[in-house]
């Protein structure tokens, strides 16, 4: 199973974006036991980011995930979108010079492939205009991106994508545990992997067939999803009960994200300007703030006794 994070972009006090942090963000993942990350993608703000803010993070990134890869002998995946033009020409653009500037799968944004949700032939036929304009060997996935729209995929989509042998991965944000178990059946034995954004039917979707999880919380305590991943299967018992305690505190996400995960990264010791392009810092509340301080309180405690 997978454990991915959805990564966040820290910004410099002038409002540039902080490469440097990003990095100890990189490395804090890899250490608490994550086994990858999902760059450029709407947690990093990419609708606020320039291409050449975007390619920049994600060459950030991924450097330095290889380097923790290769000196921690354990497998620490990137994966990697980035594309927002409203046209194929601009992404096409887009993609490629992600995709140059490395990445272990490219991402598409469902959104962008059906921007104004025509049906499904629409959606296939710019998604065979974009994979011919990108290397023939380079993965593909899709990303329910909930900005500016949600473009669930459907059944056609998926069978599309595993004729082409071309898609490993899939950020599922449908929140439905029964679509994901159909889902899951569609894709099973196919390479295609289904990673579940929602936490309150993460240990569901897994036994259902799910390859793990991929989202926000991820920032906050991902010692907690990596251990549910690595062994909801070996102790029954104990996942149930840190599916409930994931499920509760999964709601904070409503709060002032992504201004409360860069105040968690604070009290996890990686110093992180409160700013955001998405939002305005003095949205994060005191309220916010205490909640994050109690949740963190909380999971640390059980991420103790798990050892």
């Amino acid at each position: 199973m997978d454990a991915f994070t959805t990564m966040i972009t820290p910004y410099k006090a002038d409002g540039s974006v902080d490469y440097e942090t990003a990095e100890r963000y990189v490395d804090w993942y890899y250490n608490n036991g994550l086994t990858g990350i999902f760059a450029v993608c709407q947690s990093s703000e990419i609708f606020y980011l320039t291409l050449e803010e975007r390619v920049e993070l994600n060459r950030r990134v991924y450097a330095r995930a290889k380097q923790l890869e290769k000196s921690g002998g354990r497998r620490f995946t990137v994966v990697s979108s980035g594309h927002v033009s409203d046209t194929l020409e601009g992404q096409i653009e887009e993609l490629n010079a992600i995709c140059a500037s490395g990445t272990d799968a490219l991402i598409f944004i469902t959104n962008r492939l059906d921007p104004n949700n025509e049906g499904d032939d629409v959606f296939i036929e710019n998604a065979e205009k974009l994979i011919a304009a990108l290397p023939e060997d380079v993965p593909l996935g899709f990303y329910e991106c909930p900005y500016p729209y949600k473009r669930l995929v459907t059944p056609k989509i998926l069978a599309w994508c595993v004729s082409t042998g071309r898609f490993k991965y899939m950020k599922d944000t449908c929140c439905d545990a029964a679509v994901m178990k159909e889902r899951c059946a569609q894709l099973r034995g196919s390479g295609f992997n289904l990673l579940n954004a929602n936490c309150q039917t993460l240990l569901e979707s897994m036994r259902n067939g799910g390859k793990g999880y991929c989202g926000v919380m991820a920032n906050f305590h991902p010692a907690l999803y990596a251990y549910l991943c690595e062994n909801f299967e070996k102790d029954p018992e104990e996942a149930e009960r840190l599916q409930a305690l994931l499920c509760m505190a999964g709601f904070t996400e409503s709060l002032q994200y992504p201004l409360t995960a860069k105040y968690s990264m604070c009290l996890e010791g990686i110093e992180t300007c409160l700013t955001s392009r998405s939002r305005k810092g003095e949205e994060l509340s005191e309220y916010g703030r205490s909640c994050v301080r109690q949740m963190k309180l909380l999971c640390d405690e059980v991420a103790k006794k798990l050892g």
